[in-house]
């Protein structure tokens, strides 16, 4: 059996948030999450022996509830939105390959973490965790992608010292 290579992407993170100056180590953290999901996942053909990017911006529920109504139709906050370069028509051959955008929005997820009484931290890197993988293709549209993508996301996060998110607490 032959173990895939380990790559080094680049991982750009933009911060347009000063909330999230709050988190400690936040570019570090983000950096191995994303890192560790890049290593972690089946990569799409397109990928493979290319140089890859990833853009994290660390957001606000302003900024991504206008993205989120422009390109979703849905005029809300989320806590995370991805934009994939995978899923446009031109992917350019070689060079670079920027595999997209991921942003998080600081304020839902400080209110969902209080709401489950998660730890903010780990709500990140599961969401970094997911954003990543949507950018690579993996998708929740139906039951089995969700199963798949789920069980990669607890498998990813167990390497980084998460719970996994999809078991329901009881206090």
């Amino acid at each position: 059996m032959q173990f895939p290579q380990k790559i080094a992407p680049t991982i750009e993170i933009s911060v347009q948030d000063p909330e999230w100056e709050t988190m400690g180590e936040i570019y570090d953290i983000i950096k191995l999450v994303s890192e560790t999901t890049l290593n972690s996942a089946i990569l799409p053909q397109s990928c493979i022996d290319r140089d890859l990017e990833v853009s994290i911006v660390l957001a606000n529920d302003d900024l991504v509830q206008v993205l989120n109504r422009e390109y979703r139709q849905k005029d809300k906050p989320t806590n995370v939105l991805t934009f994939a370069t995978l899923d446009s028509e031109e992917i350019p051959p070689e060079g670079v390959l920027n595999l997209g955008d991921v942003i998080l929005s600081y304020q839902t997820i400080e209110r969902e973490s209080q709401e489950k009484g998660i730890f903010p931290i780990d709500h990140i890197k599961h969401l970094t965790v997911h954003g990543v993988l949507h950018l690579l293709g993996y998708d929740h549209q139906d039951e089995e992608e969700a199963n798949d993508m789920e069980t990669l996301e607890i498998r990813i996060l167990e390497q980084l010292g998460v719970q996994n998110p999809y078991t329901e607490m009881n206090f």
